[in-house]
């Protein structure tokens, strides 16, 4: 029921409703922060990940050519997958 009288509206004053408003925003907005910055740039490909992996010495120059090499084989297939949808 809604009362007419004052800020009453739905059992609750107008600051109260204003209060858990605000409170679910900030909840929300501290749960998926908009990026700013440096983390608004696009995301690292696939290849680009790869080499920097290789650069901090995570994994071996076989598996680095291995991996580069697939990467470059199914590239070709994944241009012909975004263009059939």
């Amino acid at each position: 029921m809604m009362y007419h009288e004052g800020w009453w509206f739905f059992g609750m004053h107008g600051l109260w409703w204003l209060f858990w408003i605000v409170l679910v925003v900030l909840f929300f907005s501290l749960l998926d922060p908009i990026p700013r910055g440096e983390s608004r740039r696009r995301r690292a490909s696939p290849l680009e990940i790869l080499q920097k992996r290789y650069a901090a010495g995570e994994i071996s120059t076989q598996e680095y050519e291995e991996r580069k090499a697939k990467l470059i084989q199914d590239a070709p297939n994944q241009d012909d997958d975004a263009h059939a949808h």
